[in-house]
């Protein structure tokens, strides 16, 4: 990449898609034609993961390159505090124009976080609605899962999430339209962010038709025993499916069924996001980077959406595909959405990132992207759940193959993930793993306080609390994004420029306006 020509970036990130379910993982069912076209010559991460298994958190985490107990990112709804910087800040500064399409699951009154523009509002409220209460357990909030997402999954023509998608990849395609036939010659970083496939699991019917239910796998574990059940993972299934509804095999295998045509319908969006790229010639010099906030269970040990550290809830897809770069390649080492804002900031630098303003624990994986090798790369990834469906905070480790996962009061666990992937066989009492072990667990205790996080918690659930029930009386002032469109400046008008100047430079391709007749020979052909 010439420094003369800093690159496009475009980042197109999914919710709750585990690469599990994608066809570039080596999932045989699930159509993914345009993801697997940025795949094919590009670079995929095997061993990618999210820092925490949860909307909110795990978008903080991606944007700051920093750990979410710093920053009281607990939940879903945690603020956001504006003077965090975030990739958005960096590359605004150094050039970019920087917009946001879709959700971020931002909350509290700063909704743009350094993206100059947003072209649509967010999926989910910005206030602080949707706080846990650690210290009322048994309370059953509305806004938790239950299993009304998998009962009633199957075809459905028009969804919520249907028609947020589509405003996003409209809008979003309409503003790299405008990109490259405007006149602001900055290169572009631009976020877009889609609801699919995050529950329910719904999808249009001509994507449903493409898969048929005797093709629909069933999970490998469908169902572990209460009491054979981790102590986190109990806790997460007494949360949401408090046998309010009979599940049946029948439903898992619809819900399944609607998961894969919600990734297709995903990805039938992305193409239309793509597109003008491609026909303006702008995918030359642009970057594409495909990611996901988190997993989702999808029905494996009994389990749905996400909230836990199993593989399929905290392990997420990462595509990057370079410009010119015909090499298709894989990268086995572990990295995680903490790495991106130092990678983005590698890769519009070119190699040079500005000095940062705050400390980040991510680093570039441009290296790997670039398979120059993996020296000094620390191969491990620090995960943390600090929200609802638990009481204490909750950690893990994911280093080389082995995972452990920490939580006061419970037992530890330790999984070998290549050869027990499915993660049944908890290897804290095999002599073999004795030292593994031992560093790994001194290594958490260093690094988190439980009690002094969970302590910070708690008080910040109370304070967000007051501040909700005092917001919601009397008069409303919402923090959520509206979107500003000046319609004087859009179509044609009589001021402002020449009319037919505003016609032509929204044409692609633009050409210019044919010659005209010299004064003399305008009558010529008069007869």
């Amino acid at each position: 990449m010439p420094a003369t020509k800093r690159p496009n970036i475009l980042l197109l990130m999914l919710d709750q898609l585990a690469p599990h379910s994608m066809a570039d993982y080596g999932h045989k069912l699930v159509q993914t034609p345009h993801i697997s076209a940025l795949a094919d010559g590009g670079t995929v991460f095997d061993n990618f993961y999210c820092n925490s298994a949860l909307c909110g958190p795990s978008r903080v985490s991606f944007m700051t390159g920093q750990a979410n107990h710093k920053l009281g990112a607990y939940d879903n709804a945690a603020e956001f505090k504006a003077s965090i910087p975030t990739f958005a800040h960096y590359l605004r500064r150094a050039g970019y124009r920087t917009c946001l399409a879709g959700k971020m699951h931002f909350v509290g009154p700063d909704q743009l976080h350094g993206f100059e523009e947003r072209v649509t509002t967010d999926m989910y409220p910005g206030d602080f609605g949707w706080t846990p209460t650690w210290e009322d357990p048994s309370k059953v909030h509305w806004w938790f899962h239950n299993m009304l997402s998998v009962t009633e999954a199957g075809p459905y023509e028009r969804t919520l999430e249907i028609d947020y998608d589509e405003e996003v990849a409209q809008r979003a395609a309409r503003w790299l339209w405008d990109a490259g036939r405007g006149t602001d010659d900055r290169p572009f970083m631009m976020c877009v962010s889609l609801m699919h496939p995050h529950d329910p699991y719904m999808a249009p019917k001509h994507l449903w038709d493409r898969y048929k239910d005797a093709d629909i796998d069933m999970p490998v574990v469908p169902n572990i025993p209460v009491e054979k059940r981790d102590p986190f993972g109990a806790r997460m299934w007494a949360m949401y499916d408090r046998d309010e509804y009979e599940v049946t095999a029948d439903h898992v295998r619809t819900a399944r069924h609607g998961y894969y045509s919600m990734i297709t319908y995903a990805d039938e969006l992305i193409g239309q996001v793509m597109a003008p790229l491609k026909k303006q010639g702008l995918a030359d010099n642009t970057i594409v980077i495909v990611c996901a906030d988190h997993g989702d269970m999808l029905g494996e040990r009994g389990l749905w959406f996400k909230m836990v550290f199993n593989e399929r809830s905290v392990r997420v897809p990462l595509i990057v595909k370079l410009p010119g770069e015909s090499k298709s390649r894989r990268v086995a080492q572990n990295a995680s959405l903490i790495d991106i804002l130092p990678t983005l900031l590698d890769m519009a630098t070119d190699g040079k990132p500005p000095e940062l303003a705050a400390p980040i624990e991510g680093a570039s994986l441009m290296p790997l992207i670039r398979g120059e090798g993996a020296k000094g790369w620390t191969d491990t990834v620090y995960g943390e759940y600090l929200a609802e469906g638990t009481t204490e905070p909750v950690f893990m480790i994911k280093r080389g193959l082995l995972k452990l996962i920490v939580a006061k009061a419970d037992p530890v666990q330790l999984y070998d993930t290549a050869d027990d992937p499915n993660e049944l066989t908890n290897l804290t009492a095999d002599p073999a793993h004795a030292k593994a072990l031992a560093a790994m667990t001194a290594e958490a205790a260093k690094r988190w306080d439980s009690d002094a996080i969970r302590a910070d918690v708690v008080a910040s659930q109370k304070a967000r609390i007051l501040v909700q029930d005092a917001l919601v009386t009397g008069r409303i002032a919402p923090w959520d994004w509206e979107p500003r469109t000046d319609a004087a400046k859009v179509y044609n008008r009589n001021y402002g420029g020449e009319l037919y100047d505003t016609d032509r430079r929204a044409r692609v391709p633009q050409r210019p306006e044919p010659a005209k007749r010299t004064r003399r020979n305008w009558n010529r052909d008069v007869k």
